[in-house]
């Protein structure tokens, strides 16, 4: 389905000014005729019958909306941007996601409907007096769905929620292609999501490859959050091409481990830092043994055995290398 946009329906104003002249006319023929011919009462009773059915094509669009008309069943065009329109009355708007609302969606007329005070009013449900208009938003617009569970690459469930900006690029595609352009949006996001997913491990991880050329690489749900969201922005166009959507920019706005497994995961982390830590330490403590023995050497401050090189050794460790501040022993005897 291709989309024709219609370009020369910016004639409302006319429309509405001849109509209400006609029905003017009307009533001026009613009243005349009923006086001097019968015959000028019944044509003015048959125009104020069937002359409001000009009104029906009467379509008001503001900036960033569009309307898809049909005839009969007929795809006929698209109305685009603002102004006001007159078409063939028995022409329908065709809208089916015009009831769907997605998460955090700035859908066209998405808020409370105008008559909501007077639905309090009446004492009449949001169901029966909303009035759901066909229009379709050509704006930027956020899908946000809820959070998933997905197994990363090594098996581990991982919970991710991502953010999906898009819009409508062909009306003809999105309504006509596809049942409901939102519910296949929606679905294409979600399973997106968990293909992307289930290639990267959440923290970078020995012998795992992410990309596809046979090579392991240091690709993780943490460390590659941008990457990542490319490559899911990627794979829901892909997929959406068809509905005539753009995806403009996905983000990834949650990500951790799953709850039965979040406080093992924190300890493995913790014993992860605390290593490095350690080995930090360790390097830089023989470092300064090192310097210290080279120094004395160089000096000549004191001349050492390899038995109290050993002890020296070691009690320099103990104390730059322990959890705690050394606690010295004067040794108040002989050294030997």
């Amino acid at each position: 389905m291709t989309e024709k946009i219609l370009t020369n329906k910016k004639n409302g104003m006319a429309v509405l000014l001849g109509t209400i002249v006609l029905l003017l006319g009307g009533v001026f023929l009613c009243i005349f005729g009923a006086a001097t011919n019968p015959l000028l009462t019944m044509v003015g009773i048959l125009i104020l019958c069937l002359g409001w059915i000009p009104f029906l094509g009467l379509k008001v669009l503001k900036p960033q909306e569009a309307l898809v008309l049909t005839l009969f069943g007929k795809y006929i065009g698209t109305l685009k941007g603002d102004g006001f329109y007159a078409v063939n009355p028995f022409c329908t708007s065709v809208n089916p996601a015009a009831k769907t609302r997605l998460g955090q969606s700035g859908d066209v007329d998405g808020g409370a409907p105008a008559s909501s005070k007077l639905q309090i009013a009446l004492g009449s449900s949001s169901k029966d007096m909303e009035i759901i208009s066909k229009k379709i938003s050509l704006k930027a617009m956020t899908l946000s769905n809820a959070k998933q569970k997905v197994n990363d690459v090594l098996g581990n469930p991982v919970e991710i929620g991502v953010a999906v900006i898009w819009r409508v690029t062909d009306t003809a595609k999105a309504v006509f292609n596809v049942d409901n352009y939102k519910e296949y949006l929606s679905l294409q996001c979600d399973t997106a999501v968990r293909d992307i997913v289930k290639i990267y491990p959440y923290d970078v991880a020995p012998n795992v490859d992410t990309t596809g050329d046979g090579r392991a690489d240091d690709g993780s749900l943490r460390g590659s959050t941008t990457l990542v969201a490319g490559r899911i922005r990627d794979m829901i166009q892909e997929k959406v091409n068809e509905a005539g959507l753009e995806i403009i920019e996905a983000r990834i706005t949650y990500l951790a481990y799953a709850p039965e497994i979040a406080a093992v995961m924190l300890q493995r982390q913790q014993a992860s830092a605390v290593i490095d830590a350690r080995k930090m330490i360790v390097d830089g403590a023989v470092g300064m043994v090192e310097m210290a023995l080279d120094r004395l050497k160089e000096n000549g401050t004191v001349d050492l055995d390899e038995e109290r090189k050993a002890a020296m050794v070691s009690n320099l460790l103990v104390v730059l290398c322990g959890n705690h501040d050394a606690q010295p022993i004067v040794n108040s005897g002989s050294l030997y």
